[in-house]
C-alpha cells in the first residue's frame, strides 16, 4: 500500500509545515519533508509527503498534481521505490560503482 507521495517544483520558500498545511486540506498528512542541499540548507524544490491511507494519497495525486502553489506548477506522483540491489550509480571514472 503506498501512501508516500514525491512533491516537485515546490517554491524554495516552502517550509515542512507550508508542504503538511497544502496537502491536509485533502485527509491527515503523517509527515511533510522538504529536502534541503545539505551544504546551504536551502530547499531543492521538492519533497515528500506521507498520508494516512491509500484513499487521502490518491486523492492527493488527483487533486494537487499539475496544481499552481505559490505560483509554481507542482508535482504529484507517489514514490517509486528504490531497486533492491542499487548501488547508486557511482563514480564513472572509478569503474561505476563497482568493487575492487
Amino acid at each position: 500500500m503506498k501512501k508516500t507521495l514525491f512533491v516537485a517544483g515546490l517554491d524554495f520558500k516552502l517550509t515542512n509545515d507550508d508542504v503538511k498545511g497544502i496537502f491536509a486540506e485533502y485527509g491527515t498528512v503523517e509527515s511533510a519533508k522538504v529536502i534541503t542541499d545539505k551544504f546551504s540548507g536551502r530547499s531543492r524544490g521538492f519533497g515528500f509527503v506521507e498520508m494516512s491511507t491509500q484513499d487521502e494519497a490518491e486523492e492527493c495525486v488527483r487533486v494537487l498534481n499539475e496544481a499552481t502553489v505559490n505560483g509554481r506548477q507542482i508535482a504529484v506522483k507517489f514514490k517509486e521505490d528504490k531497486p533492491a540491489n542499487s548501488n547508486g550509480g557511482g563514480n564513472r571514472r572509478f569503474g561505476g560503482g563497482k568493487s575492487w
